[in-house]
């Protein structure tokens, strides 16, 4: 029998009722009417990479946005039974979706279940109603435990919540209520994101008129600690810098980047790497469909990885993880010692004390995931 790679795919939606005021996504709010032409064209995208995919079995889908959850029900099933058509599909695959608090009908989500997703990623961001409308949320935090009862009552029980802290006017006791409210509801995965104020979103203008003042670094890392201390107390072991997780509940998609397995991204602005080609689609939405309409794949960027890039990459990556990266590993995918390679970075990260090495195993420290930036910058 021929042997397969694993691989992770990854579905872009870009629709979105609204635009958050911190989001710098590929997302685009009163684009709704364009979705028949858009799902049609990602029919085609798919098909255009059958024989690419050929070497594969896809283990992961992340259906991610935008909001997924307010397009049709229809244009979900419909992709994922193309891709189960055209791809190899393992039969434990997990399949997330990206949802949005209050898009969620019982009967929305049974239609999800039945199409095979099995995995439900919620953003909440804030447990104050006060906090969300500031951020630009279009729900409650009510919203918020109704769409978990939904889909407990469709049958998920992997379910995630995407929260932020860092936020201007947010308080420390502000952050433990949200993190408190998330336990309560039995809540397996959190994924727990600094606000980062980009340019080009409605904050990032806020800031530059100087009508937003960030969040005090001291502040940001009293959250953090916080957030890693209270869930490891309650069965959520932190994974990833910003990834916690009962045991077994870990979000295998996003190891599949972390540990640098090769995934395909399909839709507006989707990025790929398969067999050391990095590659990325064109991201406006009409743009997209024009390019499948002509049946051309939508690439509009691509570039070959060198062993140098794999290498860094692998290691920037991999220190993400709590588990950090073993030499073992590392020669095994590179035939080059890690100590031998990274001697000097190493010793100087050791020194100041933002790694520790163990043996043959090589992980940030707590200071290290505080300044990791520090860390990963000593790899490009």
């Amino acid at each position: 029998m021929l042997y397969r790679d694993n691989a992770g795919l990854y579905i872009h939606v870009p629709f979105c009722s609204s635009k958050c005021n911190y989001c710098d996504f590929n997302s685009y709010a009163g684009k709704i009417n364009l979705a028949e032409d858009y799902f049609k064209a990602m029919i085609k995208e798919i098909e255009l990479y059958k024989e690419n995919m050929k070497d594969y079995i896809i283990h992961t889908i992340f259906i991610g946005g935008g909001t997924p959850s307010v397009v049709d029900v229809r244009y979900i099933s419909r992709i994922l039974e193309k891709c189960r058509t055209e791809f190899s599909i393992s039969d434990n695959c997990e399949i997330s979706i990206e949802s949005n608090p209050g898009t969620l009908s019982t009967e929305k989500l049974k239609v999800y279940k039945n199409a095979g997703i099995n995995r439900i990623s919620m953003g909440l961001q804030a447990q104050q109603d006060k906090l969300l409308k500031f951020l630009g949320r279009c729900h409650s935090h009510k919203d918020f435990s109704e769409s978990v009862k939904n889909a407990r009552d469709a049958g998920f029980e992997n379910i995630n919540g995407d929260v932020i802290f860092g936020i201007p006017g947010q308080t420390l006791d502000d952050w433990k209520e949200t993190l408190e409210y998330l336990i309560s509801l039995g809540i397996n995965h959190i994924s727990a994101y600094s606000l980062k104020i980009e340019e080009d979103t409605k904050f990032g203008v806020m800031q530059e008129e100087g009508a937003l003042v960030p969040v005090e670094d001291e502040l940001d890392r009293e959250m953090y600690h916080f957030a890693v201390d209270y869930l490891s107390k309650n069965g959520l072991k932190q994974y990833e810098i910003s990834n916690f997780a009962k045991e077994g509940y870990e979000c295998k998609h996003n190891l599949t980047y972390w540990k640098c397995v090769d995934y395909l991204g399909l839709g507006a602005g989707a990025h790929s790497c398969l067999k050391d080609i990095r590659f990325s689609n064109e991201v406006s939405i009409e743009g997209y469909i024009d390019y499948l309409k002509g049946g051309e794949k939508p690439v509009c960027e691509k570039f070959s990885l060198e062993l140098a890039d794999k290498m860094s990459e692998y290691m920037f990556l991999g220190l993400r993880l709590t588990k950090g990266v073993t030499g073992k590993e590392f020669f095994q995918r590179f035939n080059q010692d890690l100590f031998v390679k990274y001697n000097d970075s190493l010793k100087k990260l050791e020194n100041k004390g933002l790694i520790e090495i163990a043996g043959d195993c090589v992980k940030l420290t707590r200071l290290g995931f505080d300044l990791a930036n520090q860390v990963f910058v000593e790899f490009i």
